[in-house]
């Protein structure tokens, strides 16, 4: 059809994206793929996608969020599927879905029979269903349905990155194929004119940290908010990062009309934003509404200027959200909600100059989130690995990993006889599921009971949760808020996905199936008591709350928890109490034999552990001591990783000897800076016999020390332990440091005019005074008696006068004695 034949096109009030539309009808019919940018308020969510119908298209518009879902087709009177809910609409040709659900369709109807275009709108928020979404679509126009049309629509000017992906695909016409950019159509233009007002608190507030906020900038958010009513006409549109901001700033509003709306939201709040209001208003919300729908009356909006984004820990399995600074782009398509529908303002609650040192966007979700369902999604679409999908940033590789062995470990993939992962049976069945894999697992193994539990860890608890699971779902039974209808209803889904899987769970006490359900999900999170703590199957250690209920349990199923920035410890956000049968149940028990040089917790000291050893996990049950084994290696890490060596004065003095001879003269010297590699040649026959640290500690070293005397060599003559001065008496050498030192009272050495070198390096003379404290240092004896005794023999012969303190120190007799009295 060309764009002459298409019949009228679209509603009579006139939006800027109406000037564009033929173009985009053009340029799709002509490629196939098209990227249409349109700033906020320009009518792309629901006017593209009407236009489309009317030329006898059948669209599926996919939104990020099911709040974006309802408002959309709300508008246009089409209908809607989100997550355990269908609404169909008067307009059949269109129908609204999350890109959660376009998914799930995509992987029962790889050809999407019955629908020609699929719009993605919103695709510069980066979500990571919507960008898995996208590379399948590419794929399917690649292989099977070259007819099927592609629409990103994007909120931002930068488009580039998309026409270059879209482009890329084999099946677009010949302009594709040539410049391989697909075509962007640009609608251009605020609809009108919104004021930046700067708005930073008068003091320095602190900065986020993970989910804390400064509760100086909610007061401050809060009386901005109050600026704005009194400055401005129209509602006012608040964005707080999440729920318990929006919570407490509501607190402090006072009499005026306030709705909250977050991903939780129950419908009725979203019902009431997306209706004009009779009296003036303020939406409190987090990011959800950014883009995608608007909010009628809306002149001002205030910015707190955070967002929450997840962080995963792969190492630990451990997910949670953080708060962060928003970007500039998110910024900017804030700001565009107060002009959508007349001129606005917006208020900034940060500083101008610190604006232009925002990052220009969010970090895409793949680079941050959890990736286990997405690697599910690409190994049943038959690339496991993720290899050659049509993705604007690759998963990283750590967390794809981590990913990849979650799902074996659920059973999801397998091994071929090649060493490739394939899906399986049982893991087709999880990404039916539409939740987490691992709550899918769950529901798989324990069976339809195991909804009611699964329903409620498949979206975020309400912020006055406990952390005492069992109560929280007793509590939403009892329920009739927004989150206890959203749970019946999911509730209900997930028992006609269960059918007639697992019985395990059919015939347990609530307490107990609850336990078994978090513990099937996260086997790696169920924890046994260890001190003041706990020690999960992975090896994290891990904190309740203070005077938490749970407290008392000595075993625990940890179905939510978060490690705080910093902090070594995971912190149990909700958890069941179960046994330890359940736990052995659950995480594979393994008997084996360690020998090791272990540190007790809560010990410093370590030695040689030989034990039968029965473990949990990292979870040690129960050890029995096992005996005749090979030590060797257990005691030789005891000597690299700790002193368990008695170090006498004397074994120092060989120790430092040795070292002498390796500096001056090197090999066949050995260096006494790694002993510990040396132990064959210097600690046998002690060696074989140490079965334990004490053995070790009673080991002469010094006498051990002489082993490493190179068979040619004799130590006392290269290195002796003393010196002979001229009185006769022999003076300990110290070799502790770079040089040799005698220290040697000074009476000692007269007529000595040069002292011996030890291995030709010149002996370091400390003189001393006849209370043997340093009153010189020289290397050059001779050179002292001539220049520096002088000044010596003039401080000292007042102060100490029985000792002799001759004009001629190399004529005069050496002494250890005083001066004879006179008779």
């Amino acid at each position: 059809m060309s764009p002459s034949d298409r019949p009228p096109i679209g509603p009579p009030d006139r939006l800027p994206i109406h000037d564009v539309l033929p173009l985009l009808l053009a340029e799709l019919d002509r490629h196939g793929t098209a990227v249409l940018t349109a700033p906020p308020g320009t009518g792309k969510t629901t006017v593209v996608p009407l236009a489309l119908a009317e030329a006898g298209l059948r669209v599926l518009v996919a939104e990020p969020r099911r709040l974006a879902v309802r408002a959309a087709a709300k508008r246009m009177g089409v209908s809607y599927t989100i997550r355990g809910e269908r609404r169909v609409g008067a307009n059949h040709m269109v129908e609204v879905v999350t890109t959660g659900v376009l998914l799930q369709r995509l992987q029962r109807d790889q050809e999407l029979a019955g629908v020609d275009v699929v719009l993605l709108d919103e695709c510069h928020e980066r979500h990571l269903d919507a960008d898995t979404a996208l590379a399948f679509l590419l794929d399917v126009r690649d292989t099977l349905r070259p007819d099927l049309r592609v629409l990103a629509t994007s909120a931002t000017a930068d488009a580039l990155p998309w026409a270059r992906l879209l482009g890329a695909d084999a099946a677009g016409g010949p302009s594709a194929a040539a410049t391989g950019v697909a075509p962007i159509v640009r609608a251009t233009g605020a609809t009108h004119p919104v004021e930046v007002v700067w708005a930073p608190p008068a003091r320095p507030v602190a900065p986020p940290h993970g989910l804390r906020v400064d509760p100086a900038l909610l007061s401050h958010v809060a009386q901005v908010v109050r600026r704005a009513l009194a400055e401005r006409q129209g509602d006012v549109l608040c964005f707080l990062p999440g729920v318990g901001e929006i919570a407490r700033v509501a607190g402090m509003l006072g009499d005026v009309e306030v709705l909250q709306v977050h991903g939780q939201a129950p419908a009725r709040v979203q019902d009431a934003v997306l209706s004009p209001g009779s009296a003036r208003r303020v939406v409190l919300a987090t990011s959800v509404a950014e883009s995608s729908l608007t909010v009628p009356g809306v002149r001002v909006v205030v910015d707190s200027g955070l967002a929450r984004e997840p962080r995963t820990d792969h190492a630990r399995g451990l997910g949670s959200l953080t708060t962060v600074r928003v970007s500039r782009s998110s910024a900017a398509q804030r700001a565009g909600r107060a002009g959508r529908e007349a001129p606005g303002a917006v208020y900034r609650c940060w500083p101008a100059a610190e604006h232009e040192r925002l990052a220009d966007h969010a970090r895409p979700e793949i680079a941050l989130a959890d990736l286990t369902g997405f690697a599910l999604q690409a190994a049943c679409w038959g690339v496991p690995d993720a290899e050659g999908l049509a993705l604007l940033d690759p998963p990283p590789p750590a967390a794809l990993a981590a990913a990849t062995r979650t799902l074996h470990a659920l059973g999801a993939l397998e091994r071929t006889s090649g060493g490739a992962a394939r899906v399986t049976g049982r893991g087709r069945r999880m990404a039916r599921a539409g939740v987490h894999p691992r709550l899918a697992r769950a529901l798989i193994d324990a069976g339809p009971r195991a909804a009611e539990v699964v329903a409620l860890l498949s979206e975020p608890l309400p912020r006055e949760a406990g952390d005492d699971l069992v109560e929280i779902w007793r509590a939403t039974r009892r329920g009739d808020d927004g989150f206890a209808a959203r749970w019946r209803q999911e509730v209900t889904r997930l028992r006609r996905t269960a059918g007639t899987a697992g019985t395990a769970g059919e015939r347990l006490a609530d307490d107990a199936l609850a336990g078994l359900v978090v513990a099937l999900a996260f086997p790696e999170r169920v924890a046994r008591r260890r001190g003041g703590g706990y020690l999960m199957a992975s090896g994290t250690e891990a904190q309740l709350a203070q005077g938490s209920r749970l407290g008392s349990a000595r075993w625990l199923a940890v179905a939510v928890a978060d490690r705080p920035t910093g902090s070594a410890s995971a912190r149990v956000r909700q958890a069941v109490e179960i046994d330890e049968d359940t736990a052995r149940r659950v995480v594979p028990v393994t008997v084996e034999e360690e020998v090791a040089w272990r540190v007790p917790p809560g010990e410093r000291r370590g030695d040689v552990s030989a034990r039968v050893v029965e473990r949990l996990g990292a979870i040690e049950l129960s050890s029995a001591p096992l005996k005749d084994a090979d030590v060797r290696e257990a005691v030789l890490t005891g000597l690299r990783t700790e002193d368990v060596l008695t170090w006498t004065k004397e074994a120092l003095a060989v120790r430092d000897r040795l070292a002498f001879c390796h500096r001056a003269l090197g090999d066949p010297w050995p260096p006494m800076d790694s002993l510990a590699d040396l132990a064959d040649r210097w600690l046998e026959p002690e060696l074989s016999r140490a079965r334990r640290r004490a053995d070790l500690e009673r080991i002469d070293v010094a006498s051990a020390l002489r082993r490493l005397v190179p068979w040619s060599e004799r130590l006392e003559e290269v290195a002796p332990e003393r010196v002979e001065v001229p009185t006769g008496s022999r003076i300990r050498v110290d070799y502790s440091g770079e040089q040799p030192v005698l220290a040697v009272k000074l009476q000692e050495l007269f007529g000595w005019d040069e002292a011996p070198p030890i291995a030709g390096v010149p002996l370091l003379i400390h003189l001393l005074s006849p209370a043997g404290r340093p009153v010189a240092v020289t290397a050059d004896l001779a050179s002292f008696w001539r220049d520096g005794y002088r000044s010596v023999r003039a401080e000292l012969r007042g102060r100490y006068p029985k000792h002799p303190w001759p004009e001629d120190p190399l004529t005069a007799v050496p002494t250890r004695r005083v001066k004879r009295a006179p008779r």
